[in-house]
């Protein structure tokens, strides 16, 4: 198949999706049959009565393959594939085949072929998949029923941008006075000086079921001095949409004290948030070793339906503890009518320990300053506000099937130095 250049505006556009602000040129990378480095066992290659040169795949087979990407950002996953005996096909695409951490990077979530017409091909996609530039060595893994693979192809969305402004917070002194803020004034999208928005439903490394769109009110807006974050069931053909703004790309912060005050959903299948990122994540590898801290975490199971009583939850994530090597360090606080009322989630951030609060409670704290391994939280992080759904924390307990929407609610975000 030949290689194509096209508009990311028009491609966006054929394939249903608006993204506002993309015009640039389009990046693919294309893997073809002969491109294939290795497989589960032995395949066969062959020609569908449509003329279309595949790959079969057992089920629960994968074929691996190298990716080579220039430009570091975020890009749709597209496979194109048939099911020549009429049944179900899944596939996941893994990244970093050969980290040195043993981990499984799923980089697509699964991705489901429920075929029109045996043996004829049709293409899935998934967006905003994590690329750094380089090298990348995947597996495309096959389930539920053999597959017939004719390519794999990513396609750039958007480009990664440094982020241009670093905040670093005085830690001394007797008084706190805010350095950088949003107090959520002015009625409308998100202050785009402010917050970018992150795109896609590649399953964000957790299996999350949720499209975050761009610039879309009907997901994130501003509206009487509140920012509403919303999650939607069955919306422009995802199972859900939500949001996800983030600061990178505008500002990004060394210590501090960080401040969210909210108010979170209750339902069963939710996952609100409020937590910060090292500004050089770029892919899946990056991650745990860029350190995150989680401000305010919360879950739909966990909160009572009826008194809207729960619990939030405070932690850091780096490359010695992180929760799938079951050693994260955390901490969990009860809070009343989380769903209700407005609380005040925190952190204080210095360069000798992270604590976390709810309403000038503290309930966490951490101090592991002994290596970049323990301690990666003297370089530049971002802070994130969404809202996902299901995942293997939001949904571990199933998802409630009557709930069509889910709000997060923010009074303001607020950064302090001392003086």
């Amino acid at each position: 198949m030949k290689k194509s250049i096209i508009s990311l505006a028009m491609y966006l556009m054929i394939a249903g999706i608006l993204v506002a602000g993309c015009d640039r040129a389009l990046s693919e990378i294309l893997v073809e049959p002969g491109k294939i480095s290795g497989a589960s066992g032995e395949f066969e290659t062959r020609t569908l009565d449509s003329g279309e040169e595949v790959i079969l795949v057992p089920m629960a087979g994968w074929i691996s393959f190298d990716v080579p990407v220039e430009v570091a950002g975020r890009y749709r996953a597209e496979v194109r594939l048939a099911s020549e005996s009429g049944n179900p096909v899944v596939c996941w695409i893994e990244d970093y085949i050969d980290n040195k951490d043993d981990r499984t990077y799923n980089i697509s979530g699964n991705m489901v072929l429920a075929p029109e017409s045996p043996g004829t091909c049709e293409t899935l996609h998934k967006d905003g998949s994590p690329l750094n530039a380089g090298t990348h060595p995947m597996k495309l893994h096959v389930g539920m029923d053999e597959a017939a693979i004719q390519w794999i192809k990513f396609s750039l969305i958007k480009e990664r941008v440094l982020t241009p402004e670093v905040l670093t917070q005085n830690m001394d002194g007797s008084e706190w006075v805010i350095a950088w803020s949003d107090e959520f004034d002015r009625d409308g999208l998100p202050d785009e000086s402010k917050w970018t928005h992150d795109i896609g439903n590649w399953g964000w490394g957790n299996n999350e079921l949720q499209y975050y769109t761009v610039a879309r009110p009907e997901n994130a807006r501003v509206e009487n001095g509140m920012l509403i974050i919303e999650a939607h069931k069955d919306d422009m053909g995802e199972k859900w949409t939500s949001a996800r703004l983030t600061t990178r790309e505008k500002v990004t912060f060394i210590y501090g004290k960080i401040e969210i005050r909210a108010r979170v959903p209750k339902e069963r299948g939710n996952w609100a948030a409020g937590w910060t990122l090292g500004d050089n994540y770029v892919d899946e590898l990056s991650w745990p070793y860029c350190g995150e801290i989680d401000i305010m975490e919360s879950v739909g199971y966990e909160i009572n339906d009826t008194t809207g009583n729960g619990k939030a939850h405070a932690s850091v994530h780096c490359g010695a503890y992180y929760f799938k090597l079951n050693n994260h360090h955390t901490s969990v606080i009860d809070v009343e009518n989380m769903n209700e009322e407005f609380h005040l989630y925190a952190v204080e951030w210095t360069p000798e320990y992270i604590k976390a609060f709810v309403d000038d409670q503290e309930y966490f704290h951490y101090d592991d300053t002994s290596d970049s391994l323990t301690w990666p939280f003297d370089e530049p992080q971002n802070i994130i506000l969404n809202l996902a759904m299901g995942g293997g924390w939001g949904g571990a307990m199933g998802m409630d099937e009557s709930v069509t929407s889910q709000q997060i609610v923010v009074d303001y975000v607020r950064v302090y130095e001392r003086r």
